[in-house]
């Protein structure tokens, strides 16, 4: 999952930001209204956590734009602004899809972010699969000729991408993209290493080819 939270209290957007990691979301950050708008145009959210008040392009506005695209993100309104008009507003008028008031409880905004994220995409019924790999997606299970192998969330998401690509090569920038966010260095090792950790636990080197200037490939 890839969340964009437009914030322009820093402390508050980056203890959100570092919280949602640690539940293994993509997180990225904006300060403002137009960085907001510049960068769901540049990337694809699943959901974005939106202050109302936000400087050089209000959060209100944001909103309005942000549902006049083809395939917009779920938007969570999370703001000061608690009364029962400001929610009506929010929801019916600006076309937010939750509304959550400051102060709040982290638990609740982690499960509203999920909620939010299911109704983007209906996960398919049929499993993902691939020479022995079985994917199911609504439980979370991986299966390697028919035995069970535990994966981190981001492992997990690794081979969904690369199962969803059959076979064909995913490079380094895309896997960044798909499975990570801005926040992490694209000169680390990180997805590097995730693919070798992947590659041990799904069957060896047999099974995850890395290709020189393409990128990584189910065999």
């Amino acid at each position: 999952m890839r969340v964009l939270i437009a914030e322009d209290h820093h402390v508050l957007a980056r203890t959100i930001a570092t919280g949602l990691r640690r539940e293994a979301m993509a997180v990225d950050v904006a300060s403002s209204g137009d960085m907001a708008e510049r960068q769901c145009l540049l990337n694809d959210y699943d959901v974005i956590i939106l202050d109302r008040d936000l400087p050089v392009l209000s959060g209100d506005e944001v909103c309005r734009r942000l549902g006049e695209l083809r395939d917009p993100p779920r938007i969570l309104m999370l703001t000061a602004a608690g009364l029962p008009e400001d929610k009506v507003y929010g929801l019916d008028h600006l076309g937010a899809d939750d509304y959550l008031t400051k102060p709040f409880e982290f638990s609740e905004l982690v499960a509203r972010v999920r909620a939010l994220s299911r109704r983007v995409t209906a996960l398919p019924v049929a499993p993902l699969r691939h020479k022995g790999i079985e994917m199911d997606r609504s439980c979370h299970e991986v299966l390697v000729h028919g035995r069970a192998v535990e994966l981190t969330a981001k492992e997990f998401a690794v081979l969904e991408f690369l199962l969803e690509t059959r076979g064909e090569p995913v490079t380094h920038r895309e896997l960044l993209d798909r499975v990570w966010d801005e926040n992490l260095d694209s000169r680390t090792s990180a997805v590097r290493a995730t693919v070798s950790r992947l590659r041990t636990k799904i069957g060896g080197s047999g099974v995850i080819s890395t290709d020189t200037g393409t990128g990584y490939r189910l065999c």
